[in-house]
């Protein structure tokens, strides 16, 4: 017998909750878009387009009222302590999106506020679910790549001028927060950081650019790059080097893109999250060609569908918000270490 979906309420209609959450919400079959909680008449013709008969609601109370399972906190970085503390006080699940907030303290308030209402709390990790991470990571898993060496990792983009997002922190926070993230869950907690970044002034002195260098616990040595002003073409994405093998791919799946020209996985089906063999990477032995290796399916509605899970009780929570603590911690520590210009051991913040 086939169960009633899932109702998840969304906070906020704009880029992120427009494109990047409500298509993969109705995308996963277990579950539904409820409501959204969105003041602005534009906001709310749009939502009317893209998913008629959806209400719109003025506040989270009344998206609570009207019988959601769970909320997606979507907006400004700086709405999303106060919106998860409501949700927690409404005991009502919440996911936030990333960043989760500020700081590694305000995370662990968070947390810590939730698991004493005993409300379920995570964050939208959506990154976890791409096409080259999950290559990537099914190939270290495999030891493929023998004892991995170094992971380089490259999130960079061209924004034009003008269009600089402030709502996320600037790019350590946002960036950082997905490949910090996919950083962690393939090598485990770093042991230090070493951080350069480079800030614009006439944007309130957020960072556009950074550069990060990881000793994890276990050996590995992280290079992490985050650019949102990227001059011409970007260079790999992933480069990962072990005793035995380098892994190489020089794109992602396409997901944000598709997203964003309202291309959905309702619209593309199974081809939705998939990549085209010219693009797939490859794997390199000694001086060897290099042999081509499938990517695997990009599939972030894989998040709402383990959250619909998770209410159940069927699974944990797709995301571990203990996990966007550990992210922030070492983040607070970049940030330090870009300030004094030297290596900040995470046992140091």
């Amino acid at each position: 017998m086939s169960r009633e979906p899932v109702r998840i309420g969304l906070v906020g209609y704009g880029r992120g909750g427009r494109f990047f959450h409500a298509p993969l919400i109705e995308q996963a079959p277990e579950c539904v878009l409820a409501g959204v909680v969105t003041r602005s008449p534009q906001r709310r013709d749009e939502l009317d387009k893209d998913h008629p008969g959806t209400p719109a609601h003025d506040d989270l109370t009344g998206l609570a009222d009207a019988g959601v399972d769970a909320v997606v906190i979507t907006t400004p970085l700086d709405t999303h302590e106060p919106l998860v503390r409501e949700a927690i006080t409404l005991r009502l699940p919440v996911v936030s999106d990333k960043p989760f907030t500020p700081d590694a303290a305000s995370a662990r308030d968070l947390v810590a506020a939730a698991e004493r209402a005993e409300v379920l709390l995570s964050v939208y990790q959506n990154r976890r679910w791409d096409a080259d991470f999950l290559t990537v990571r099914k190939l270290v898993e495999a030891g493929e790549l023998g004892e991995v060496v170094t992971f380089e990792s490259r999130m960079e983009q061209y924004s034009p001028a003008g269009q600089f997002s402030l709502t996320g922190g600037g790019v350590l926070r946002d960036f950082g927060s997905h490949i910090v993230d996919q950083a962690l869950r393939l090598f485990g907690p770093a042991a230090s950081v070493y951080a350069q970044t480079h800030v614009v002034p006439e944007q309130h002195n957020f960072d556009d650019r950074f550069f990060l260098s990881l000793r994890h616990h276990n050996g590995v040595i992280s290079h992490l790059w985050g650019n949102w002003a990227l001059q011409g073409p970007p260079p790999p994405r992933f480069r990962v080097v072990g005793s035995t093998g380098t892994f190489e791919v020089e794109s992602d799946d396409g997901q944000t893109e598709r997203l964003l020209g309202a291309r959905s996985p309702a619209s593309e089906g199974a081809a939705f999250g998939t990549v085209p063999e010219a693009r797939w990477g490859r794997l390199y032995r000694g001086e060897e060609a290099g042999r081509t290796i499938p990517a695997e399916r990009g599939q972030w509605s894989t998040f709402y569908s383990m959250l619909a899970g998770a209410l159940r009780g069927e699974n944990d929570p797709p995301v571990d918000p203990w996990d966007a603590v550990a992210a922030l911690t070492l983040l607070d520590a970049a940030r330090t270490s870009a300030e004094v210009g030297r290596v900040v051991r995470l046992g140091d913040v």
